[in-house]
């Protein structure tokens, strides 16, 4: 075997008489080294810091494999049309993806096609932005057919406008007099119609998705089943708080979006009935608009629930930036108004706390009663410990009373 040396080799010939057991070593491509670029846009005020928009960036990048390098910040007052950033900073960009060996730019921002094509041919390098990292998270993610078939969807209308870029290559006229086109126009139509053709298909199969769901929702309404659903920003507990209070089992890993697929359960409330809780795709700030359009499928699940439980890592240093977040959205999917309950999840990852009587003690009594004034029905809890599962099912029946009436 080439690059292992034997026993012979070796010149030991007693060894060699044995059984080699020695089996070619699979080694694992390097990652790829990727350089991260954040702008802050006066004309496009956030409530995120670029630095930590750039750490969540980080990590949805290391989630999906890549080594990150590096980081580049520039605040502007709106971004430059051909290469989003200014010239200085593209060349700046350059030398530091030479020094750092940087194999891929990532832009925490969203790039157009012109741009990202521009930005390419001067790095000389691969560069995405921030949606297609989020759409290749999603992509690994995604276990059911259900999930693929949106993920998939996503990505062909996504990568659409970006096809031209692939060809540019091909795309010179060439001829004589009259003579006009050439193999790159053609195969880049060719290209377009079958994406087309695939994104026609896809919704098709999700709009059936669409169908065999809502004969699901009409069923719980025939039974008169309420429903309460889990929204929250992505890596904020809601899948491990959703395991505990019905023992369901799903994917719970520290790591973003880890559920894609949405799974209702049973919960018994205190009075002795039983709702339908169920679990859905966490929120994340600049979330591609492409994802959330494929997902309407999933996403449906919220406008159908009686009541929304809405997580809230009280632990995060961005936790607020979040909850706006996961506002946004829910305003954006027409939810907004949708009777809530808040989990406050986490508090055993407090300082000083060791049990749950210490959550309502000193500055934290001071701060979470800052939090319950601020968020609805706001219940201080902790999943991995247990902590409050009694309480927010009692506030989540009274809620649910209180609306029936």
């Amino acid at each position: 075997m080439a690059g292992i040396k034997t026993p012979i080799q070796e010149g030991n010939t007693q060894q060699a008489l044995q059984p080699i057991g020695r089996r070619p070593v699979e080694t694992q491509p390097a990652p790829l080294r990727a350089l991260l670029v954040g702008v802050e846009l006066d004309s496009e005020p956030s409530i995120w810091s670029v630095d930590d928009s750039l750490d969540e960036l980080s990590q949805l990048a290391g989630s999906v494999g890549f080594d990150v390098v590096g980081a580049v910040r520039q605040r502007m007052r709106t971004a430059h049309p051909a290469t989003f950033v200014g010239r200085g900073k593209v060349e700046q960009i350059r030398e530091m993806t030479t020094e750092q060996r940087g194999d891929l730019v990532i832009f925490d921002n969203e790039l157009s096609p012109s741009q990202q094509r521009n930005l390419e041919e001067t790095l000389k390098r691969p560069v995405i932005d921030r949606s297609q990292v989020i759409l290749d998270v999603f992509a690994q993610r995604a276990r059911t057919k259900e999930g693929r078939l949106q993920v998939q969807l996503a990505a062909q209308e996504y990568m659409l406008p970006r096809l031209a870029g692939a060809w540019t290559h091909l795309s010179r006229q060439y001829g004589r007099g009259e003579t006009r086109g050439g193999p790159g126009e053609t195969q880049l139509e060719i290209d377009r119609r079958h994406a087309r053709e695939r994104i026609a298909d896809l919704k098709r199969q999700i709009e059936r998705v669409r169908e065999q769901r809502q004969v699901h929702r009409n069923n719980r309404r025939e039974h008169g089943l309420r429903v309460a659903t889990l929204v929250g920003y992505t890596n904020a507990g809601k899948s491990t708080l959703f395991n505990t209070l019905v023992n369901a089992g799903v994917s719970a890993q520290n790591r973003p979006f880890d559920t894609l697929d949405p799974t209702t359960r049973r919960l018994t409330l205190p009075s002795g009935h039983a709702i339908l809780l169920s679990d859905t795709v966490g929120f994340i700030q600049k979330l591609p608009v492409t994802l959330v359009a494929a997902f309407r499928a999933t996403l449906e699940e919220l406008s159908e629930a009686d009541i929304l439980i809405h997580i809230f890592d009280i632990t995060h240093p961005c936790g607020f930036e979040q909850s706006q977040e996961v506002e946004r959205t829910l305003a954006s999917l027409g939810v907004a108004d949708k009777p809530r309950v808040t989990a406050l999840t986490k508090v055993d990852r407090l300082p000083g706390v060791n049990n749950y009587e210490d959550v309502f003690i000193g500055e934290l009594e001071t701060a979470l009663q800052e939090m319950t004034n601020h968020y609805a029905n706001a219940v201080p809890v902790s999943a991995v410990q247990r902590w409050g599962l009694d309480r927010l099912r009692e506030v989540l029946e009274s809620t649910l009373e209180a609306i029936s009436k």
